[in-house]
């Protein structure tokens, strides 16, 4: 007996001294792993293995991100999943590091989620904006656009190449593609009119209007908003988004070959991701069949010609790179658009005195015999300073999307590796209080000069700047004044009797108005 206690005993010290000494390992590798580089910027003491992943309320980052370069100055360093992150606040940070140099922030680093879905392909992936947790809101935000996602490699300059060329020959940024929008307003203020007043959550009309004007150039054709194959992709899409919300999702991506052998959602998540695959799929098979080279209908088919003519395989011209590439472009050209035009609903509702003016300016420049179009805007300032502050304080992507050093590089009086994530925070950009007057208000004299024209400033960076520059940048501008001024021009808009209006967000790597119910009276 007393033999059987020693023996157990003995086996018990054995296992306390491997767990020791496996957690000793574990902790100096931890030490060793995340030593803080010479000349790096400061930070909060990190703890083992979590890092500062403590801290992070997932609701309020931006505003925590804020109130840490105030203890710490403008260019500071946080340890996030893996990755000793350097942080940029301020317009003066960003502009040195993305505009003044940013050659050497061009990289991306990579989410084993979106590695494993995209394999290295695809054009500019915005297919996972909804991140809305701890794992979102860090390293994943720097992977929203899939052009984000690719490093400065050759792959990513032929396809972002190819994509602007072949989107721009379709009107991309051009007066050529207003007429798609005006029509597509048209339709959008039709569904508006149809509930007569009566209260009703305008999201999912404006994601179909907005969504029909890239299926345009990307499919070549739009949707009717009932049309069972639209809604199903659209459906899809939104099922998409929640399945990332899971906490599974940032186990993942933690530890990615682990959770492959397990059911949970971030299987799930594949699941849709094959499911809208399928149907891109199917669009690609119907382009083959009719495919005239002599006259492409739109992206895909320009694409397919491309395949046909360049030899270079390096350069990603196949199948499944087209099937990606259409994904992204689609998803791309729907979710930030419709975000800000929601932002731009509550903010009128909420303030209905700068309502009063948008609606005297449409109607002492357009009127209400036509609908406005893009030579109006010069004519319209206050109604394009309202767009602009409603871009401003929404503040729709908040923490950017993050840049990684392509070679070791000086920012500020600090050193910074090669292979640094890089956070250079929109949020800490356009409420800098530096460069904006109320920086916290809603205020669209922010773009009036003292003669009320419209004025630009250097620190409104909703689309990021320098080198990554958002693609979509000009189409968004055109969307964003034609729906928002013909939605304006035929309807007022208030809160339901009783309700009050509402400038509550959700915060993913999108930051969203709440949903709410409006009432949209024909003017």
């Amino acid at each position: 007996m007393e033999s059987l206690l020693a023996k157990l005993q003995l086996e018990w010290l054995s296992c306390s001294t491997l767990l020791l000494f496996l957690f000793v390992f574990l902790l100096v590798f931890d030490m060793v792993k995340f030593r803080i580089p010479k000349n790096f910027p400061p930070g909060p003491w990190s703890l083992p293995f979590i890092g500062d992943m403590h801290r992070v309320d997932t609701q309020r980052i931006h505003l925590q991100l804020a109130q840490l370069a105030e203890k710490y100055g403008n260019i500071y360093s946080l340890r996030l999943f893996g990755y000793r992150v350097v942080v940029l606040n301020g317009y003066k940070a960003f502009r040195e590091a993305m505009v003044v140099n940013g050659e050497d922030y061009v990289d991306r680093p990579i989410v084993p989620l979106f590695d494993d879905v995209l394999q290295n392909r695809g054009v500019f992936f915005l297919f996972m904006i909804f991140y809305s947790i701890a794992w979102h809101l860090t390293l994943s935000i720097m992977c929203v656009i899939r052009g984000l996602l690719m490093t400065n490699g050759y792959l990513w300059k032929k396809q972002r190449r190819f994509a602007s060329h072949t989107l721009k020959n379709f009107g991309l940024g051009k007066k050529t593609l207003e007429p798609s929008i005006r029509e597509e307003a048209n339709y959008l203020t039709e569904a508006f009119g149809q509930y007569q007043g009566k209260p009703f959550n305008p999201r999912s009309l404006i994601t179909n209007a907005v969504s029909n004007i890239i299926c345009c150039l990307v499919f070549g054709e739009r949707f009717q908003y009932d049309d069972e194959k639209y809604r199903g992709i659209i459906k899809m899409f939104k099922d998409s988004h929640a399945a990332q919300e899971s906490i599974w999702i940032q186990v993942y991506n933690t530890v990615p070959r682990l959770m492959r052998l397990f059911p949970g959602p971030h299987q799930r998540f594949f699941s849709v991701v094959r499911s809208i695959q399928h149907f891109l799929d199917k669009m690609i098979q119907e382009h083959r069949e009719t495919l005239d080279p002599s006259s492409p209908r739109d992206y895909i088919d320009c694409f397919l010609i491309e395949m046909g003519q360049n030899e270079d395989k390096e350069a990603g011209f196949d199948l499944d790179n087209l099937s990606l590439a259409a994904l992204d472009l689609f998803a791309a050209g729907s979710d930030t658009t419709t975000t800000t035009l929601r932002w731009a609903l509550a903010y009128m509702t909420y303030y209905p005195e700068v309502q009063e003016r948008v609606h005297a300016e449409i109607d002492a420049v357009v009127g209400s015999s036509r609908q406005p179009s893009m030579d109006d805007r010069d004519n319209m300032p206050y109604t394009n300073a309202v767009i602009h502050e409603t871009q401003r304080m929404g503040n729709i992507i908040p923490l950017n999307a993050m840049r990684m050093t392509s070679k070791e590089t000086k920012l500020g009086k600090y050193t910074i590796p090669k292979g640094t994530p890089i956070m250079p925070t929109l949020d800490s950009v356009l409420n800098d209080e530096s460069v904006w007057e109320t920086p916290h208000s809603f205020n669209p004299e922010h773009f009036l000069d003292k003669d009320g024209k419209f004025r630009k400033r250097e620190a409104f960076v909703p689309f990021s700047a320098g080198k990554r520059v958002c693609l979509g940048e000009q189409l968004a501008r055109m969307e964003l004044f034609l729906f928002f001024t013909s939605l304006m021009q035929r309807f007022s808009f208030s809160v339901p009797n009783g309700a009050r209006p509402s400038l509550d967000y959700t915060l993913g790597f999108v930051r969203s108005p709440k949903d709410q119910q409006i009432c949209a009276i024909t003017r």
